[in-house]
């Protein structure tokens, strides 16, 4: 069948030498963190322990093989068993077992100490988006993937961090020990940052611990790991790690717009005004299911576009938006969004592709409802 040997044989000898080759990395990388470089450690450790194995097994394989071979007139010995041997046996890859039981175990207790934290950030994971809350801060956000929806459907050419761009990052502060809270407000994720060496399942009803303590700032890229649905890909993780006096800013910066937003919930809004922002709210957490136009996916997500909910009475439309749809996709938004949002994510809706309701949700009709749900 192969007629022209020293044909395939001059691809493999050029496949091997050819410069290319060099880019075949198949080892770890170290990643930015104490614990990952602890990681990258003991996997080069187990790593040596096992390459010594092999020469010496397959040493004496081969020796005994070439050494003992028939041809040479060597005649097998003949015993049933050998007390030497077997002790050997037994006791060598005990000793082997528990030197690499000691760093490994050194490893995992490092790995899951979380205490003495110098912040704490709850990570919780939604359809398809994350959400941050740095507790004692007054501080939380969601972060949404915000790779332009061209690029996703092939209208426009994909650049370095295709589906790996958020509109806000988790901002870390460098030498300082965070503690990350993980859990999920629907389905199951799993919150992996591979340059941390942080990977911990988002499970709703339970909370998962992690930490990290990151070395030098840049930016740091992941992905949630469990099928949590139909826009799994779509959920990246982006962290962005400052010097600790670029964090205290960025901080400050987040609690006085905190403090802005709370102030704008009892300001008079306009129709026009709620209808722009309302624009810009449906296109970071809605478009994905209900589409740039309101045409919706049917029959899983239904259009917007002259819809009744849409163009019915307005309390049905917030209460839907509120406390979601049980059994369907349509998630309840009363708590990942904040009052202004949800008023002119509403009024949008109601106000954009034709509807043309004229009329409108207020941040304070959105206060009320959320306030009448905590009683």
């Amino acid at each position: 069948m192969m007629r022209h040997p020293h044909v395939w044989m001059g691809l493999l000898l050029w496949s091997i030498f050819t410069p290319a080759h060099a880019d075949w990395a198949v080892n770890m990388t170290k990643g930015a963190t104490e614990v990952s470089n602890a990681v990258f450690d003991l996997h080069m450790t187990i790593f040596w322990i096992c390459v010594v194995i092999g020469v010496v097994v397959f040493g004496a394989m081969f020796w005994s093989m070439i050494v003992h071979r028939r041809s040479t007139g060597q005649v097998a010995a003949k015993f049933h068993e050998s007390t030497t041997v077997e002790t050997l046996w037994t006791i060598v890859p005990l000793l082997i077992l528990v030197a690499m039981a000691i760093p490994a175990t050194k490893t995992l207790i490092n790995i899951y100490d979380t205490s003495e934290s110098d912040l704490d950030i709850q990570v919780t994971g939604y359809q398809w988006k994350w959400h941050y809350k740095y507790l004692g801060q007054d501080v939380e956000f969601f972060s949404n993937m915000s790779t332009p929806a061209d690029q996703i459907h092939n209208k426009a050419p994909k650049d370095e961090h295709y589906l790996l761009e958020v509109d806000q990052p988790l901002v870390l502060p460098v030498g300082a020990k965070v503690r990350f809270l993980i859990t999920a407000a629907d389905v199951i994720h799993s919150w992996w940052l591979p340059a941390f060496a942080v990977k911990r399942d988002a499970i709703p009803g339970f909370v998962n611990e992690a930490w990290t303590r990151i070395e030098k700032p840049g930016i740091y890229r992941g992905q949630c790991t469990e099928l949590c649905g139909k826009d799994h890909g779509f959920m990246p993780i982006v962290v962005e790690v400052k010097s600790r006096a670029d964090f205290d800013t960025w901080l400050g910066e987040r609690k006085a717009e905190a403090a802005q937003l709370k102030e704008l919930t009892s300001k008079e809004w306009t129709l026009e005004e709620l209808v722009s922002r309302g624009d810009k709210v449906y296109h970071t957490a809605c478009v994905a299911c209900h589409q740039a136009e309101g045409q919706g996916l049917p029959p899983m997500f239904p259009a917007l576009k002259g819809s009744k909910i849409a163009t019915g009475p307005i309390e049905d439309h917030l209460n839907l938006v509120f406390h979601g749809k049980p059994g369907t996709s349509m998630a309840a938004f009363g708590k990942q969004l904040s009052e202004v949002d949800l008023a002119a994510v509403i009024t949008y809706e109601r106000n954009a592709w034709g509807n043309n309701k004229g009329d409108m949700v207020t941040p304070k009709d959105v206060l009320t409802l959320k306030q009448a749900e905590s009683k």
